[in-house]
C-alpha cells in the first residue's frame, strides 16, 4: 500500500514538473510600440538642455523575455533619437511601475491569454509552488499575502534584468535615465548596483541611470502609497525626497502620489532643484475622465476637500492636487509628470504627460497608447 502511495505521489509529481515548465521561454513575436505621438512640444532655440518623457503602451507578453522587453524599450529610444531628441544634457523619464511587471519574466506563455488576474495569480502559483512557498513565508501580515510572496520569488531575476536593461540603454543613449519604477523588496545600491535583502519589506522604487551605466545616489522609495499598493507594499520609515545633481540640471524625483503631498515640496525647498520629475501611473480604463474616488491614496490627508471625492475628475484631482499646482510653492521652473500605458488583463490605464515650463502649463498632443515628447529648458 505505502508503495503504491509513493509511486503515485512521483507520478503526481512528474506530472505537475511537466506542466510546470511546459510553455516558458517559447520563441517570441516582435513588440509593436504602439507609437502614435513623437513631439517637440516648445521650440529649442537657445535653449540646450531638454527632458524626454517616454509613455510607453506595454503588454503582459512584452515582459516574458528579456530580450523582448529590452527591443521594446529600445523602439522607444530609438524614435526619441531619429527625432534629434537624444541629446549631450538629454534626462529621459520613463513611468512608474513600468518595470515591475518583470515579475513575469521566464513564466508561461499562456497567462497573457487568462481573461482575469485572479485565473493569472492562481496559474502564477501553481506553476511555482515551491518558490511560492519559500516566498510566502517571508511575507509578514501584509494583506495581500499572494502577491508580496510572488514578487518576493521573482525578485532577484528582476532586479538583474532591470539593472542590466537600463545600465546598458543609458551607455547606448548616452543620457542620465530616471528608471521608471520597479517593486522590490529591501532594496538598496552599493558600488553603482542595485541589491536587494529578500527578507525585507517590499517598496515601490526607482533608480538613476548615469550615461556610464552606474546608478547615482539611494533608491528614490515611494513614500505615500496608493490604497492598493498599501495591501502588499510598505512606506519607508524615513520620508525623504531624493535629489540629484546632474551636471547641467539639479533634479527632485517624487514618485507619483508623492507629488501630492506638501511636506514634499518643503524638502524640494532646501535643494532649490532646478526640474521636478513625476513618474506616475493611473489605474482603469478612461480613469482620467471618471469622478476621483481618492483611492489613489491609501487615506486622505488633511490637504484633501472631501467635497472633491466624487464630485471632481481624477484628471482635475491630479491638476489640483499634485505638481501642476504644487510645483507653484517651489522656486523650481521645469516639472514634468509621465503616465505608464498599458493593457493587463481587467487592468487598465489612463493618463497623459504634464509639463510646465516657467510657471505655465504646455500645451501636447494627447496619445491614446504610447507616446514620445521633448520639453526644452
Amino acid at each position: 500500500m505505502i508503495k503504491r502511495s509513493l509511486s503515485f505521489l512521483t507520478l503526481v509529481i512528474f506530472i505537475w514538473l511537466i506542466w510546470s515548465y511546459s510553455g516558458r521561454n517559447l520563441p517570441v513575436s516582435p513588440p509593436n510600440p504602439y507609437l502614435s505621438v513623437i513631439e517637440e512640444i516648445n521650440p529649442s532655440d537657445s535653449l540646450d538642455r531638454n527632458i524626454v518623457a517616454i509613455q510607453p503602451f506595454m503588454l503582459p507578453e512584452d515582459y516574458f523575455n528579456e530580450s523582448k522587453f529590452n527591443e521594446k524599450i529600445r523602439q522607444y529610444t530609438s524614435a526619441a533619437k531619429q527625432s534629434g531628441f537624444l541629446r549631450n544634457k538629454t534626462t529621459i523619464l520613463f513611468p512608474e511601475h513600468f518595470a515591475s511587471p518583470l515579475v513575469l519574466l521566464g513564466e508561461k506563455h499562456s497567462l497573457a491569454e487568462k481573461e482575469s488576474w485572479r485565473e493569472v495569480k492562481s496559474t502564477f502559483i501553481w506553476s511555482n509552488l515551491f518558490d511560492f512557498f519559500l516566498g510566502y513565508i517571508k511575507t509578514g501580515k501584509k494583506e495581500d499575502r499572494p502577491i508580496s510572496a510572488i514578487f518576493r520569488m521573482k525578485a532577484k531575476v528582476m532586479a538583474s534584468v532591470y539593472q542590466n536593461s537600463f545600465s546598458d540603454l543609458a551607455i547606448e543613449t548616452n543620457c542620465y535615465i530616471i528608471a521608471g519604477s520597479i517593486v522590490l523588496p529591501g532594496p538598496y545600491v552599493k558600488n553603482g548596483e542595485i541589491f536587494i535583502e529578500p527578507n525585507k519589506d517590499l517598496y515601490n522604487v526607482s533608480f538613476v541611470f548615469s550615461p556610464e551605466g552606474e546608478i547615482l545616489g539611494d533608491p528614490i522609495i515611494k513614500s505615500h502609497l496608493t490604497s492598493t499598493e498599501a495591501n502588499f507594499l510598505s512606506e519607508p520609515t524615513i520620508q525623504t525626497v531624493q535629489n540629484f545633481q546632474l551636471p547641467f540640471a539639479r533634479t527632485s524625483i517624487l514618485i507619483s502620489e508623492d507629488s501630492w503631498f506638501p511636506e514634499s515640496y518643503q524638502q524640494i525647498l532646501i535643494h532649490q532643484p532646478d526640474l521636478i520629475l513625476v513618474p506616475s501611473f493611473c489605474i482603469g480604463n478612461n480613469r482620467m475622465d471618471s469622478p476621483w474616488e481618492g483611492k489613489n491614496l491609501n487615506s486622505l490627508p488633511s490637504f484633501v476637500l472631501t467635497s472633491d471625492v466624487n464630485k471632481i475628475t481624477e484628471r482635475d484631482a491630479w491638476s489640483k492636487y499634485s505638481i501642476e499646482e504644487k510645483i507653484k510653492s517651489t522656486n523650481s521652473r521645469i516639472g514634468v509628470n509621465v503616465f505608464f500605458k498599458g493593457d493587463f488583463w481587467e487592468f487598465g490605464s489612463d493618463g497623459q504627460p504634464t509639463f510646465l515650463f516657467n510657471g505655465m502649463t504646455l500645451e501636447s498632443r494627447k496619445a491614446e497608447k504610447a507616446g514620445i515628447w521633448s520639453l526644452n529648458y
